[in-house]
């Protein structure tokens, strides 16, 4: 069964920086594309960043390209978010996302959740 639990949201002021991880557990990853995704409640989840495990290819949106930074860590089963200059219009709850095969920036083809984590960027 395979586990997601995402970590590291909270408060910070614009032009800070955070770190999410997700901590990934239940099956091997070697074959899985893992990707972030942020959703403000009224509208629809959004692409964020995304990483296959395989090769650490990645793939970012246009919105957070050069301001963020997806990683990944085969010992420990962790992917991160690592989140520079953050603006008051990347506020949202961040969730991590896995699935087989190849990157997608669509959130239905994920099969796999992790609860979320809130990040909060005030002015």
């Amino acid at each position: 069964q395979v586990q997601l639990a995402e970590s590291g949201g909270g408060v910070v002021q614009a032009g800070g920086s955070l770190r999410l991880s997700c901590a990934a557990s239940g099956r091997t990853f070697s074959n899985y594309a893992m990707g972030w995704f942020r959703q403000v409640a009224g509208k629809e989840r959004e692409f964020v960043a995304a990483i296959r495990w395989s090769d650490s290819s990645t793939y970012y949106a246009d919105s957070v390209k050069g301001r963020f930074t997806i990683s990944r860590d085969n010992a420990k089963n962790t992917v991160y978010l690592q989140m520079n200059s953050l603006k008051p219009e990347d506020t949202a709850v961040y969730y991590c996302a896995a699935r087989m095969g190849f990157i997608s920036t669509t959130p239905g083809v994920y099969g796999y959740w992790g609860q979320g984590t809130q990040v909060t960027v005030s002015s």
